[in-house]
């Protein structure tokens, strides 16, 4: 009778079936019960939302002086994505680094192990939430800062030409941001390590490329991940730039190669 009854659970836990869909509901249910993801988030949508307020109310100011400057409504009220991408991206680093420093990951990889499951569960479940958080903040952040410029008759409409892709845009850059910022915690597997990569990638590389010879930067430069993706948020891009879908697409080639590396070395390495 006790050996029935011992052996009937493990007999139930072997004929369970680990499937895609299986995968992708114990990820959610890790990500959402980490206070971690829910305020960071709220940090990005606050920053998105506040910096885009924040200047539209200088540029109003700004206004009532003498010699002021011709404004980019659209842009200025977008700006706040600028910060907002490194606490995406840093978000999109800690989900992953975070389980390699507890060693949850190998609790993980002993459930599901192919392993690949865990990461198409992961970057699909965050791609969707980074997306919505976004592109909703890049929403409230243009209509609010609208809001703010209409008293002075320089707001701007989603029916103008290139501003919804512009708004749409900025969501969608930031989400790709936290995708690549997964990508190389899985590949990192530490968590200063894969930020302060991020950080190069997003940050130092544009600073670095302004050094360039002029003949190297025109070459160099509109190409590099930031720049590229961050054309798609211009209303009006700059001739030296790529066009916005190119390159919002070529950021997301970079994000994909950063994911088949990830994938590569989460199938060769041990947890």
């Amino acid at each position: 009778m006790t050996t029935a009854t011992v052996a009937a659970p493990e007999l139930s836990a072997r004929n369970v079936k680990v499937t895609q869909a299986r995968v992708v509901t114990s990820e959610w249910i890790k990500m959402r019960s980490l206070r971690s993801t829910v305020y960071t988030l709220i940090a990005s949508i606050a920053i998105t939302v506040g910096l885009g307020l924040l200047f539209a109310s200088f540029a109003v100011a700004r206004l009532n002086r003498p010699g002021h400057l011709h404004i980019d409504p659209v842009t200025l009220t977008l700006r706040g994505a600028f910060l907002s991408q490194l606490a995406i991206g840093v978000l999109g680093v800690l989900l992953i680094t975070g389980e390699y420093s507890t060693g949850m990951i190998r609790a993980t990889m002993s459930a599901v192990p192919r392993r690949l499951p865990v990461l198409w569960a992961k970057l699909g479940l965050f791609g969707v939430v980074a997306a919505v958080a976004s592109i909703a903040s890049a929403f409230a952040a243009f209509l609010g800062g609208q809001a703010i410029l209409s008293s002075k008759h320089i707001g701007a409409s989603l029916s103008d030409p290139g501003v919804l892709r512009a708004v749409i845009g900025a969501g969608l850059y930031l989400a790709v941001v936290g995708l690549l910022g997964m990508a190389l915690g899985f590949i990192i597997r530490n968590t200063a390590g894969a930020i302060t990569t991020l950080f190069g990638i997003l940050l130092i590389l544009p600073v670095l490329g302004q050094v360039l010879p002029a003949d190297w930067a025109t070459h160099v430069v509109p190409y590099l991940p930031s720049n590229a993706g961050q054309a798609i948020m211009a209303l009006h891009p700059d001739p030296t730039t790529l066009a916005p879908w190119t390159g919002f697409a070529l950021f997301v080639g970079y994000a994909a190669v950063a994911v088949a590396v990830a994938a590569v070395l989460l199938k060769r390495r041990d947890a």
